[in-house]
């Protein structure tokens, strides 16, 4: 993750901040609608660590196999991630 637990909280609460005063929302609940956008980044900034760590298991179980074939390790896990990416319709940095 290339943002720390922090700055998604602090840009939590700029965004909240911000569509309230620019009257695009309203809520009483200010504090709890800041911390539902927290999460909601946050989970949105880890897909991709969990995805590589979907990866690293799927090819973990596969290790033998490629061991035998002669398969790169690099190139399997760059395809097998693509391919999950794609098929998740995710965008990547």
């Amino acid at each position: 993750m290339l943002l720390t637990r922090d700055y998604v909280g602090y840009m939590a609460k700029e965004v909240v901040k911000r569509l309230v005063a620019g009257k695009m929302i309203e809520t009483k609940e200010l504090e709890n609608l800041t911390q539902q956008v927290r999460h909601a980044m946050a989970d949105e900034v880890t897909i991709e660590d969990r995805l590589n760590e979907e990866v690293r298991e799927i090819l973990s179980r596969y290790s033998e196999e490629m061991r035998r074939t002669g398969v790169s390790y690099q190139d399997m896990y760059k395809k097998v991630k693509t391919q999950l990416a794609r098929e998740r319709k995710l965008i990547l940095r």
